[in-house]
């Protein structure tokens, strides 16, 4: 297992991440799983003596249950607290009230604490924002998160779901105020689903932010068990997120699969693999119903894509080519000898 810096903090974690969405199982998380305390218990104990260190969660996963389960999940196994980094997120409706969702001041002073509550800690290692919220101004947001920061109920905070330009707008709030400013970014991406690397992933390499990546196979889709004349097994038969062109993703199972014969792997393995060799990516989150699966995930920390596998990866789900990103290739050229000290090119 190795450990990244995440973001521009000195705080290092694991490269795979234990996402704990299977924790718990109410209301619409029955799809996704159902894990009691002694199962999900089980999976924190296998991810830790694995070598993961960090753990994410979120207050809206099984109505809190998620969070319940993992706190105590932690305490059973006599985790000391400077032995494992934790994550948590706040946004979704936490109730029928108004206010009882969101990114206000009102809501997140009271979620953080509810959190702790539930997990049965005095401070979590990163707050999440879950998502946009169009309604609060971003300054009330972020002074409400620096002040969870200066209490000591967050070491750091980071964001979800967030576009490029959002982030960067409460970047400049945040170091115009002097305030908390994200650490990481967390973010749907896969091998067939890289909507990502248009505008998101240029950004965080500019500005330093870690990387998070949730549902990595694409709600089990890039698992290998699907196949093109039919879909009627698995999470995708009753849940069919996160959204993916199809056709695609067909295609990069069928490399992934070439790729993962070739090397006596599993299909996931490589698809988790083709991530961890992405520069931008901090951690990978993963989640498991049984020990099986995410023995299996942890197993791509010894996969090593060469060169060209990478390339065949890259190449059987290329971005199409979209304004400005065409633009802002063709000229590129200009400048593209300028560090090694070239005559600039002709267009």
């Amino acid at each position: 297992m190795k450990y990244n810096r995440l973001g521009n903090t000195g705080l290092f974690v694991s490269e795979l991440c234990l996402g704990t969405m299977t924790f718990g199982g109410e209301g619409i998380w029955t799809a996704i799983g159902e894990l009691q305390q002694e199962d999900s218990t089980a999976l924190v104990r296998r991810a830790v003596d694995a070598g993961i260190n960090f753990i994410d969660t979120a207050n809206v996963y099984s109505n809190g249950q998620s969070e319940k389960i993992t706190g105590q999940a932690l305490k059973d196994l006599g985790l000391a607290r400077d032995e494992y980094v934790l994550a948590t997120k706040a946004l979704g409706p936490m109730g029928d009230g108004i206010n009882q969702r969101g990114a206000s001041r009102y809501h997140l002073l009271h979620e953080i604490d509810a959190s702790l509550e539930r997990l049965g800690l005095d401070h979590v290692d990163l707050y999440q924002l879950h998502g946009w919220d169009p309604v609060t101004p971003m300054e009330e947001t972020l002074r409400a998160l620096e002040d969870i920061v200066r209490s000591g109920r967050a070491r750091y905070i980071g964001v979800s779901n967030w576009a490029a330009w959002q982030i960067m707008k409460a970047l400049g709030i945040s170091k115009q105020l002097g305030i908390a400013s994200f650490a990481s970014l967390q973010a749907y991406y896969a091998v067939a689903a890289r909507d990502l690397e248009r505008d998101v992933v240029p950004m965080l390499e500019s500005e330093g932010l870690g990387l998070m990546v949730w549902s990595p196979l694409a709600g089990g889709f890039l698992s290998g068990k699907y196949a093109r004349e039919g879909e009627t097994e698995g999470r995708r038969a009753s849940f069919d997120f996160p959204p993916i062109d199809k056709d695609r993703a067909y295609d990069a199972v069928d490399v992934m699969r070439e790729i993962a014969e070739e090397k006596g792997r599993s299909v996931p393995q490589i698809a988790l693999a083709w991530l961890l060799a992405k520069p931008a990516v901090t951690t990978v989150i993963v989640g498991a119903k049984r020990i099986g699966q995410l023995d299996d995930n942890l197993g791509s920390v010894d996969v090593e894509l060469s060169d060209d596998e990478m390339a065949r990866l890259d190449a059987c789900c290329p971005l199409p080519s979209e304004y400005p990103g065409w633009m802002v290739e063709r000229q590129r050229s200009y400048r593209s000898g300028a560090r090694a000290g070239e005559a600039p090119k002709e267009d």
